[in-house]
């Protein structure tokens, strides 16, 4: 009751603020311009799935209408952006690739849902991965949930394999070898954002550090900066301006903050307080007792697999070292040091970037560390990264609510103000949401 009192507050909270804000007189000095470092006619948008708009486990319409590209192409028609469309799901299949949605909070804990109607599901590749309904109009925002740097070169191969979020945006008759990088380098664009680099970290990072696919590999730091150049050397081509992001801090998610030691071993006590210990296989293989300093990957508190038996292995998953919990569902200080070691690498190289190319940088990696801890302020609203209650990160974790997707747009604002000396207004972001209560 106390939780959901706090979020009833909250909502009253924006809702004030958003009161205010619209009680505020106008600021007649206040003159949108473009500067004259660069030109905002023509904008694109390059990313992965916090580019297109993924939330809450999933890519639907209410996610894609409010990812920061849009927001920010919004606030650039103030200054000369002609249009910006974005490969929406229609209304009839608004739910897109399906998602989670919270159902109730049960003494505390978030019960989620998966929302499994109104998809835009046309059929499977050959793998049995989802093919969703085409969209092969007009684009601008390029966000492709999945995308990593190193994939952005790799051939589309077509629906027997590959990225079905961009098999969708490609028509039929597609050659196999076509890549995404091809794709949207040959764009006539004057500026664009840039935000990929996070999933050559993000999907080893979520799998524990345990390689298993190309998904779950990290990227070493010899490709990854030939590859960053590479790229924006062809979005270059005629002296475009555009603006970068540094990719986050793993530990500044919810992902990886949300599932404690401590918590899951005062779960097993609640029945069994004999209990003393969890267990654990580390990245070297070895089994060891579980400390604080671990980080659990946010899906194994709702797994079901924490002292759980089976005829095979009659002792209890994670509460003996017998029967470890598997590397793939924890980060051990020994892997989070080699994590935040690429993220600090892959951060330099995309600011060198940036430098030779003469482009902007949205420092998202410092923003979300400082939404981390101790949190941020705005218009008197609190916000942080707390799972569900800090109202900045969806309900898996990672990708952002659509306060959180306003409050980015004005960090690439603010930071294209800076570099090219334009005067674009920012985002009212309480006019956002947090996370949706039932």
């Amino acid at each position: 009751m106390k939780n959901i009192l706090k979020n009833i507050h909250l909502y009253i909270g924006f809702a004030s603020v958003a009161l205010l804000a619209s009680c505020k007189p106008e600021i007649e000095s206040f003159k949108p311009s473009a500067g004259e470092q660069a030109n905002f006619s023509k904008y694109i948008a390059i990313g992965n799935s916090l580019t297109a708009g993924f939330a809450d486990g999933g890519l639907y319409l209410e996610g894609q209408q409010v990812a920061f590209p849009n927001l920010i192409a919004t606030q650039l028609q103030q200054v000369g952006n002609k249009s910006f469309n974005s490969p929406f799901f229609t209304e009839d299949q608004r739910n897109g690739s399906g998602y989670l949605r919270l159902k109730a909070l049960i003494n505390g804990q978030p019960q989620m849902e998966s929302v499994t109607t109104e998809l835009a599901v046309r059929g499977v590749n050959t793998e049995g991965k989802p093919l969703y309904t085409k969209y092969t109009e007009e684009i601008h925002n390029y966000g492709v949930p999945g995308m990593r740097l190193d994939m952005a070169f790799a051939p589309y191969i077509g629906t027997a394999m590959g990225n079905p979020y961009f098999e969708r945006l490609l028509p039929d008759n597609t050659d196999p070898m076509y890549t995404y990088k091809e794709h949207v380098t040959s764009k006539d664009h004057t500026f664009f954002t840039f935000w990929l680099g996070n999933n050559d970290v993000l999907g080893y990072a979520t799998n524990g550090a345990v390689e298993e696919d190309a998904t779950s590999k990290l990227t070493d730091v010899a490709t990854f900066k030939h590859l960053y150049s590479s790229f924006l050397k062809d979005l270059t081509t005629n002296k475009q301006k555009g603006i970068l992001a540094t990719i986050p801090d793993v530990t500044a998610i919810p992902y990886f903050t949300t599932v404690t030691r401590a918590a899951l071993l005062a779960t097993v006590q609640a029945s069994a307080p004999e209990v003393e210990q969890l267990f654990i296989e580390t990245g070297d293989g070895s089994v060891r007792p579980a400390t604080d300093e671990d980080l659990f990957v946010l899906p194994f508190s709702s797994a079901g697999l924490l002292g759980q038996v089976t005829p095979e292995l009659p002792i209890p998953y994670g509460l003996h070292p017998k029967n470890p919990i598997e590397s793939k569902y924890v980060l051990d200080p020994a892997e989070v040091t080699i994590i935040k070691q690429r993220v600090e690498d892959f951060n330099n190289i995309i600011k060198e970037n940036a430098k030779q190319y003469d482009l902007a940088v949205a420092d998202a990696y410092t923003f979300l560390n400082q939404v981390k801890s101790p949190g941020i302020m705005y218009n008197g609203l609190g916000i942080n990264a707390s799972f569900i209650t800090g109202n900045a990160f969806s309900l898996d974790g990672i990708h952002l609510t659509p306060l959180g997707n306003a409050l980015m747009a004005n960090l690439f604002i603010d930071a294209i103000n800076k570099t090219y000396g334009s005067n674009i207004s920012k985002i009212n972001a309480s006019n956002y949401r947090g996370v949706k209560f039932p």
